[in-house]
């Protein structure tokens, strides 16, 4: 029986680095239950990302929106989420009875995030969540906005453009990112982390082929423990002034370099959708951790 909250992947990357004890102090953050103020944070917030593998394996990370409420804690270990990925996206119907899944709640207001993972079922509102490791993350690198309003579906959107690597434009979107979120999976099931830094901390060494950065954070390393043991990976870059959203699916492996590890992800599948979400966001503030941008 595992006496620790890791798993052996984040073990091992936390003993290279040398911070098992940081990482020990903060394991009895994670918690199988939902506490009220967790309940509370969820409750306010208009968007949760989501984390899963498609029935085909393809790892994928993906956006759900709605008027705050929309996610909502129902008892200690369960959330009700009045959403599912919309039609076209590579997680709509893959989200069956026991689908590990991460999720990621962040509130660009405040530079909060709380992570929940658990496994996913088909309800009459959306989906249940069986909640099995709740924690919050702190604000590093979390860039403010404001969040202006949503708006109705436009019918006049593009259709969803799909592809096995990244166009001139998408490089170009990947490029100015100052966010985006990663989708694992690993032995305890699915993640659903944030990645943020200052335009161009992302760099696209081709149409297949991404870097970035690992900055310093809580010394958990859930993402680059799943990492470890599946190579599996998801990525999810939202356009936060129109909506639209880009994902991309493939596998990913960390780089250590001196005092700094890097990770490089291959392209295998690209979905954008242009106004995916009806959410619309300032520009932003940027966090005053982030590094300088070579």
């Amino acid at each position: 029986m595992r006496t620790t909250a890791y798993h052996e992947g984040s073990v091992a990357v936390q003993k290279r680095l040398g911070v098992q004890h940081a990482a020990a102090h903060i394991a009895p953050s994670i918690r199988p239950g939902i506490r009220p103020v967790a309940a509370a944070f969820l409750e306010a917030q208009p968007m949760l990302v989501l984390a899963a593998a498609a029935p085909d394996g393809h790892v994928w990370a993906t956006l759900l929106t709605g008027t705050p409420g929309f996610a909502r804690a129902t008892g200690p270990h369960t959330v009700s989420v009045a959403a599912t990925p919309l039609p076209g996206d590579p997680l709509a119907g893959a989200l069956t009875a026991g689908t590990p899944v991460g999720t990621l709640a962040l509130d660009p207001r405040t530079r909060r995030r709380m992570r929940l993972n658990g496994t996913a079922r088909p309800s009459v509102r959306g989906l249940l969540i069986e909640a099995e490791q709740v924690f919050a993350n702190c604000p590093k690198y979390l860039q403010k906005r404001e969040l202006y309003g949503s708006g109705p579906a436009d019918p006049d959107a593009p259709p969803v453009r799909r592809g096995d690597a990244l166009t001139e434009a998408q490089l170009a979107a990947v490029r100015a990112a100052d966010t985006f979120f990663v989708a694992t999976v690993g032995p305890d099931g699915a993640d659903a982390s944030h990645r943020g830094g200052n335009p161009g901390f992302v760099r696209a060494e081709g149409p297949r082929e991404l870097v970035w950065r690992d900055y310093p954070g809580n010394a958990m390393f859930l993402t680059l423990g799943n990492l470890e043991t599946d190579d599996r990976a998801g990525l999810l870059f939202l356009d936060w002034e129109n909506g639209t959203t880009l994902q991309l699916s493939g596998r990913a492996e960390t780089v250590y370099r001196s005092d700094e590890r890097f990770v490089r992800f291959r392209v295998d599948s690209v979905v954008e959708t242009p106004a995916a979400s009806p959410l619309r966001w300032s520009a932003p503030e940027y966090s005053p951790a982030n590094p300088t941008t070579p």
